[in-house]
């Protein structure tokens, strides 16, 4: 019986987190470790790269050097009514289409920056990240993720009126799962958005059939290989062999915050999939750890990348960036309920010391 992996238990098969310093002393660098390996490449050593910004009105040119190489692109700031050096506001930083009115409307900055000048959706080598690394066994959503990073370089040399330490990240679709590798590979971000993200995103490897296209590894290696490095490709046709799924992804961004979006009328994600085996799952790794708030399912009527998406997650942004309650119930799986028999592991749950 097919079902999803133990996120307790390390690599070796047998021996489990004992406690929950250990998960964030050890098992988290190993789930680190290993999404790099299999799944993202390796993330290019940000010591070893130098930062450099400048802005002109509202545009942040960003500049990286590193092995004496240069490369730039550009991010663009839209600031709602208030915000100022004296009053600094929190950011969601933000790839592709996006209702910036949600968040400019609630005090929050968005801040977009052309995903192509960093790295383009193909197989194509261009663009600042591949400037710098080129000939390396990196997917683009790694390369988009380390684009976000940079911006967030850029904002805290050059926007004072920005608040760098309430930052959140979004995308949609392929986009959502390049914000969801934003999310794991940077400590700064507070708060990870993936809307309508999928596989290779917060979408199942293994239980792919629950609703939508039926969006799997397979097809998604095919449709843009790029996405991922090459070692993924390994275990095409045997994805229950990997050892994670999305939930353990999900776990590994713990103890900052994660908020899901998934539309119920999403023809090709599959939101059924990622809400009732992901999102339960996930959830018991940050109910242990003693952070249940921090993480939270947002299911809407709409269909693929809706704007209305970014409405629907706001209460919990603006819960998680501004300390403004809400009464909205983020773990509300409705019109489905939670799979349990895909984690059986539930019921033997390390004790939370």
């Amino acid at each position: 019986m097919t079902t999803l992996p133990d996120p307790f238990t390390y690599l070796d098969g047998k021996t489990r987190v004992a406690s929950n310093a250990e998960w964030y002393q050890c098992r988290q660098p190993e789930i680190l470790q290993f999404l790099q390996q299999y799944q993202y490449g390796f993330y290019p050593d940000h010591s070893a790269e130098t930062v450099t910004a400048t802005r002109t009105s509202n545009t942040v040119t960003i500049k990286v050097a590193a092995g004496g190489k240069t490369a730039s692109f550009t991010a663009s700031i839209i600031l709602p009514t208030g915000a100022s050096k004296a009053a600094p506001v929190p950011v969601v930083i933000a790839i592709g289409g996006i209702d910036n009115n949600a968040y400019l409307k609630i005090g929050i900055a968005v801040v977009t920056f052309d995903y192509t000048a960093v790295s383009p959706d193909s197989n194509g080598k261009t663009g600042a990240f591949w400037a710098l690394y080129n000939g390396r066994d990196i997917g683009t959503l790694l390369a988009w993720g380390w684009g976000f990073h940079r911006v967030l370089d850029g904002l805290i040399l050059t926007a004072p009126e920005i608040d760098s330490t309430k930052v959140g990240v979004t995308g949609c679709s392929r986009l959502g799962k390049a914000a969801l590798a934003a999310g794991l590979f940077d400590t700064r971000i507070t708060l990870t958005m993936p809307m309508s993200s999928g596989v290779q995103g917060l979408g199942p490897y293994r239980y792919t059939t629950l609703s939508g296209q039926g969006e799997n590894l397979e097809n998604s290696k095919a449709g843009a290989g790029w996405w991922t490095d090459s070692v993924i490709s390994t275990f095409l046709n045997q994805a229950t062999k990997l050892p994670y799924d999305a939930h353990t992804i999900a776990a590994a961004i713990a103890p900052r915050a994660l908020i899901i979006d998934q539309g119920v009328g999403d023809a090709y994600t599959n939101s059924e999939g990622t809400a009732i085996v992901v999102f339960p799952a996930a959830q018991l790794v940050y109910k242990w750890l003693g952070i249940a708030s921090q993480i939270g399912m947002a299911i809407r009527s709409g269909a693929h990348c809706d704007n209305a998406g970014y409405t629907n997650v706001a209460p919990f942004v603006a819960r998680i960036l501004k300390g403004t309650p809400t009464t909205r119930n983020y773990t509300d799986l409705s019109p489905w309920t939670a799979m349990t028999s895909a984690y059986p592991w539930s019921t033997n749950i390390p004790a939370s010391v």
